[in-house]
């Protein structure tokens, strides 16, 4: 993976994350770090977060949702995120909450 170009990551929080302001919390720091994507509630109980931006950019913020203990006052409890990798798409503006 080239580190100066664009990628794509999708990342499954598996925790208690819904109904915490978690999606929030989610995008307010993926609009920090300059990221596109959003992050959706999935029926299982999970969050999906997609994040496109350079690898770096996605790295911190998936150590952000990881993060324990939590010290930027991330809502709820994350137990793990599952992270797949892939090619970063032209038609993703802004960062989302769905």
């Amino acid at each position: 993976m080239d580190e100066n170009s664009p990628a794509r990551a999708v990342i499954w929080v598996h925790g208690r994350v819904q109904g915490v302001g978690f999606r929030w919390w989610t995008r307010a720091r993926a609009l920090e770090l300059g990221l596109e994507g959003h992050a959706r509630n999935a029926g299982d109980g999970r969050v999906e977060v997609v994040a496109q931006g350079t690898p770096a950019q996605i790295r911190e913020l998936v150590a952000l949702l990881e993060e324990k203990p939590t010290t930027k006052l991330r809502p709820g409890e994350v137990h793990t995120c599952v992270t797949t990798w892939g090619v970063a798409r032209d038609d993703v503006e802004g960062f989302v909450e769905k």
